[in-house]
């Protein structure tokens, strides 16, 4: 078995493009969940919202590529308001049951044949990602290197030794971005939350009737989270739009958001560099398993009469779910969680 390769593809997934989406959406998710204590369900609505805002007003519209972040954005807020405004001043399931039915009536609209001819039907979009590839200051056919680092043909190569990352020009360009609005929310975020304002969504989290007391307006601070989040959830459908070049409707199932939360759990809720560290975890996780599992089938440790290589997704899921199974057992809070501020408890 080439477990250097196994070990390569892992961490190289675990900083990806993919683990960046997944790292945003579960930041969004963490204001809201974490902070607040809102049930979002439906966070996969709003990675839909900023995808679809995207591709829909370049290639449908024809308008520039920075009218399509907006437009995503404003899609997400549009959305935000549309589920919070008659479910926040009710229990906390109202939302929970809303925005999972919001998610999914998303995605069979966007699926329809009736709005294919906007929307792309199953098939869904291209052509959107040019512009933002333009911008691409790395050379698809660059040739360097210094120390560790080596560019050949526009191609990334980290060097460690025990494991190569490689990166395409494209996914470098990708990961620059992403990392920077994974910086840039970190930052924000951690602004809020340490100020008056985050305190009081801390309170809302705890018992929100005691914060209501105190002359608060509980439903304007729910709403203001509800938007927070799901903006930085639209930024997270540009990331993933972006870097498949390709919005496909059936990639936002509730599936996503709950993803989402297994990243955001496996890290830890309510802290700062949960969401990032869960990401990281479950994606060099799952490629560790899935590479590993393929490799011991193709090397004949494992034989075929144990696994065939079509047995290998459904096992890994398996792992990992046991695998969070037993995290909510033994440390509910996550890895980066204070067990007496939040607890899920499951027992």
């Amino acid at each position: 078995m080439d477990w250097q390769f196994v070990f390569s593809q892992a961490l190289t997934q675990a900083i990806g493009p993919t683990m960046l989406v997944y790292a945003l959406g579960a930041i969004g998710l963490n204001l809201q969940f974490g902070y607040t204590g809102l049930l979002n369900f439906g966070q996969a609505a709003f990675v839909a919202m900023g995808a679809y805002g995207l591709a829909m007003t370049v290639v449908v519209f024809g308008l520039p590529f920075w009218w399509g972040i907006v437009v995503g954005l404003l899609a997400a807020v549009v959305m935000a308001l549309l589920l919070g405004i008659p479910t926040l001043r009710l229990r906390a399931d109202y939302l929970a049951i809303v925005t999972i039915a919001a998610a999914e009536i998303v995605r069979r609209l966007a699926r329809a044949t009736v709005w294919s001819e906007h929307t792309g039907g199953s098939d869904g979009m291209r052509g959107f990602s040019e512009p933002f590839f333009a911008m691409n200051p790395y050379p698809p056919d660059g040739n360097w290197s210094f120390l560790i680092f080596s560019m050949e043909n526009g191609r990334l190569f980290v060097d460690f030794g025990v494991a190569t990352l490689q990166y395409s020009s494209r996914d470098l360009w990708i990961m620059t971005v992403g990392w920077g609005l994974v910086a840039f929310f970190l930052v924000v975020l951690g602004l809020l939350v340490h100020s008056p304002w985050g305190r009081v969504l801390k309170g809302i989290r705890e018992d929100e009737e005691a914060v209501r007391s105190l002359g608060k307006n509980v439903f304007a601070y729910k709403m203001q989270a509800l938007v927070i989040g799901g903006l930085i959830g639209a930024v997270a459908g540009f990331i993933f739009a972006l870097s498949r070049a390709n919005v496909q409707p059936d990639t936002f199932t509730t599936d996503l958001t709950f993803y989402l939360y297994v990243v955001l759990i496996l890290g830890g809720a309510a802290r700062l560099f949960g969401p990032v560290l869960g990401a990281a975890l479950f994606w060099f996780l799952y490629n560790i398993f899935s590479q590993g599992l393929s490799q011991a089938i193709r090397a004949d440790v494992i034989p075929s009469s144990v696994m065939h290589h079509t047995q290998v997704g459904p096992l890994v899921f398996f792992l990992l779910g046991l695998g969070m199974v037993l995290l909510l057992i033994f440390r509910p809070q996550g890895i980066l969680g204070n067990r007496r501020e939040l607890m899920l408890d499951v027992r």
